[in-house]
């Protein structure tokens, strides 16, 4: 991924930083996000749906509701 200027800098790592704290889990937190609401209920049945981001270089998994 090549940045071109400083506005698409600012957006790559706006993405970046809301993939680390809200998707990407952490050992510290018990393997859960920073941002990971406890009353929230993800069902365990239902389509998987992938998510690209930046291009293609990170995927984001979660369930289908």
């Amino acid at each position: 991924m090549l940045i071109y200027d400083e506005r698409h800098l600012r957006l790559v790592l706006i993405d970046y930083a809301d993939h680390y704290n809200g998707h990407r889990p952490h050992q510290s937190c018990r393997q859960l996000s920073p941002d990971h609401d406890g009353r929230t209920v993800v069902p365990l049945e239902g389509p998987i749906k992938r998510r690209t981001l930046l291009d293609g270089l990170i995927n984001e998994c979660h369930r289908v509701a």
